[in-house]
């Protein structure tokens, strides 16, 4: 498993992260995502073996929303 934190602008309010949260928990291989708000990233823990990076992005940034970092957690 690994965890990328995902640094996000265009979030405007906790529906917004609640819509990232749910976007990306149904991508297959994401066992978790905690979106804030406040901090404006996404925390995912998933399986590199069954979702690419990439394919996490697109799924944040499908409703409009922009990445505009990311970082893999030790």
């Amino acid at each position: 498993m690994k965890t990328t934190v995902f640094k996000i602008e265009g979030m405007n309010c906790d529906a917004c992260a609640n819509t990232i949260k749910t976007l990306v928990e149904k991508e297959p291989g994401v066992q978790m995502a905690a979106v804030s708000y406040s901090d404006r990233q996404a925390r995912v823990l998933f399986d590199p073996k069954s979702i690419e990076e990439e394919h996490l992005v697109n799924a944040i940034q499908k409703p409009g929303f922009r990445v505009v970092g990311r970082e893999e957690l030790k």
